[in-house]
C-alpha cells in the first residue's frame, strides 16, 4: 500500500525539522565552541549527527516506500546565546516541539491506518522521551551550577564525555 500524499508530506515535513534541528545543534556547538565549553561543543556536535540520522532514518522509509522525498533550504541557526544554561533550554525546547511533530505524525498515520508508518515511528516516539529527559537534566544541573565557574568547567568536561553512538545518562 503506497502512502498517501499527505502522510508523505507529513513525513518531508518531518524530515525538514529533523534536518533543521540538527543545524540549529550544529550552530550552538559553534557557540560552545566560541565560549571555550568545548566538551559541550562536543556534546552537541554529536547529537547534531544524531538528528541527522534520524532524518536519514525517515528518507531511508519513504525511499524503500517509493514516495517523493522533497528537501527544503534550512533556516541559519541561532548564533548568540546568553549562558551555557541558554544554549541548553533552547535544546530542551527544541527537542519538545520535536516530540510535539512525531506525536501529530504518529497521530496522522493512526487516522490513515498506515500501520508500518506507525511501527516506524514508534521508535521515534520512544526516542524524544530520552532526548527531553536528557535536556531536562543537563538544563537542571545548569540551573543549579549557575555561574559557579569551577563547576561549569568540570560540567562541560563531563558532558565532553559523551562518545558518539553511547546511549549515556547525563547527570
Amino acid at each position: 500500500m503506497k502512502l498517501s500524499k499527505a502522510m508523505q508530506a507529513a513525513i518531508n515535513e518531518q524530515i525538514h525539522m529533523e534536518l533543521a534541528s540538527s543545524y540549529k545543534y550544529l550552530g550552538m556547538s559553534a557557540w560552545c565552541e566560541f565560549a571555550e565549553f568545548p566538551g559541550s561543543a562536543q556534546w552537541l556536535r554529536i547529537q547534531s549527527a544524531e538528528e541527522t540520522g534520524h532524518a536519514m532514518r525517515l528518507y531511508k522509509f519513504l525511499a524503500d516506500r517509493g514516495a517523493r522525498i522533497t528537501l527544503e533550504a534550512l533556516p541559519a541557526p541561532q548564533q548568540n546565546y546568553k549562558s551555557l544554561l541558554d544554549v541548553f533550554q533552547n535544546a530542551l525546547k527544541a527537542e519538545e516541539s520535536v516530540s510535539e511533530s512525531i506525536n501529530k505524525l504518529y497521530e496522522l498515520s493512526l487516522k490513515e491506518k498506515a500501520f508500518s508508518t506507525a511501527a516506524q515511528l514508534q521508535w521515534f516516539l520512544t526516542e524524544q522521551v530520552e532526548e527531553e529527559a536528557t535536556c531536562r537534566k543537563i538544563v537542571a544541573v545548569l540551573e543549579r551550577i549557575k555561574d559557579d565557574v569551577p563547576s561549569l568547567l568540570e560540567y562541560d568536561r563531563f558532558l565532553g564525555s559523551r562518545s558518539e553512538g553511547a546511549e549515556e545518562e547525563e547527570e
